[in-house]
């Protein structure tokens, strides 16, 4: 899907205090439909809370959100999930107990509908739609399985076939190669442009720099709660900023080199 200049999420100077701490502090970003923007920083950074503040999972102290035109601040996560926007977390939040089919069929049961009063019977359709979203993911041959079984690879493609289940417009990825090896991290990869050409808007976290620049198309570094810089990708590793608060002399090497071979087989 090509991005297109209508912005399907608009943030506006959110803010995230816990006391006198700023995790977030004035956060303002637009993304536009179809795009992959990537979020990088130091830890601590402020990423993760931002992330939850603009998905309900805690609620700001300051700002607004805006999903489809609507203002979503104050609403609750799982209302957010049920109006398109679906997200992982760094930790491999699941139900170790149950098996892996289970768990995607729970994610599309409540992450797509508000449900008062929920029933006893999923439905044919909600099974259809975790069998489908198992298939995207490529473990529709692990579906039987229990979740505390699970590698962290198969555990990571859980979460994220419980996300796609919810059948969203918007999906938030945080950290989704964190502790995979390098044939691992090539698999997601190529799971998030599946994801991207399935028509999916999306904003990742990610501390594996290899990956946040290969797959966005616009990249933003936090420190200390604020933006410090917003751009694309070859620009991260110019930024002098970026380089002293963040990525080092090394990694900027790195960058440079990386985009510098791209060009060249290009």
């Amino acid at each position: 899907m090509i991005a297109t200049a209508d912005p399907i999420l608009v943030c506006e100077d959110v803010t995230k205090r816990f006391g006198a701490l700023a995790a977030v502090d004035g956060v303002s970003l637009s993304v536009r439909r179809g795009e992959i923007v990537g979020i990088g920083g130091p830890n601590g950074a402020g990423k993760t809370t931002f992330f939850d503040t603009v998905t309900g999972i805690t609620p700001a102290t300051g700002g607004r959100v805006l999903f489809e035109g609507a203002e979503i601040s104050g609403l609750g996560a799982d209302r957010i999930c049920q109006l398109g926007i679906a997200r992982t977390f760094q930790l491999n939040a699941a139900f170790e107990s149950l098996t892996v089919r289970e768990n995607v069929e729970i994610a599309a049961y409540f992450g797509r509908t508000r449900r008062s009063f929920p029933g006893f019977r999923l439905g044919s359709a909600v099974r259809r739609e975790a069998e489908a979203a198992l298939d995207f993911v490529g473990l529709s041959d692990r579906a039987g399985e229990t979740v505390a079984s699970l590698p962290v690879l198969d555990r990571k493609l859980l979460m994220i076939a419980g996300a796609v289940a919810t059948k969203p417009a918007m999906l938030f990825l945080d950290e989704p190669v964190g502790g995979l090896n390098v044939a691992e991290i090539d698999r997601i990869m190529d799971l998030v442009r599946k994801l991207k050409e399935a028509g999916l808007t999306i904003v990742l976290i990610e501390h594996v720099m290899r990956f946040l620049v290969a797959l966005s198309s616009r990249v933003v570094i936090m420190h200390h709660g604020k933006v410090i810089f917003e751009g694309p990708p070859a620009a991260v590793a110019e930024d002098a900023t970026v380089v002293e608060t963040y990525l080092g002399e090394g990694a900027s090497r790195r960058m440079k080199s990386y985009f510098q071979g791209a060009e060249a087989g290009a």
